[in-house]
């Protein structure tokens, strides 16, 4: 049996893009979650749990924000592709 749903342009980066919402996710969903972090043990070089915590989640969002940037970057470029529209949104 076929599938009834025809195949749409540019579906092929949906995967990417809900990768990207992945990988930006954590940046928003952690920091929000306090009681996660709302304490003071355990200490690193003095600093009770709730400042270096913070401070670690700053590198690590950059690295998943860099990821997630490159992968947007190319599922935006297949779209464009898949379309036939240039970086302008104007039809080639």
């Amino acid at each position: 049996m076929t599938d009834p749903r025809p195949e749409r342009p540019g579906s092929s980066t949906r995967g990417r893009w809900i990768l990207v919402c992945v990988l930006l996710a954590p940046a928003v969903i952690v920091p929000l979650y306090v009681p996660l972090y709302a304490k003071t043990d355990p200490t690193l070089f003095g600093f009770p749990f709730y400042f270096w915590f913070q401070m670690a989640l700053i590198p690590a969002t950059v690295v998943l924000t860099v990821i997630a940037y490159y992968l947007s970057k190319s599922a935006d470029r297949l779209d464009r592709e898949a379309h036939g529209t240039r970086r302008g949104g104007t039809p080639r």
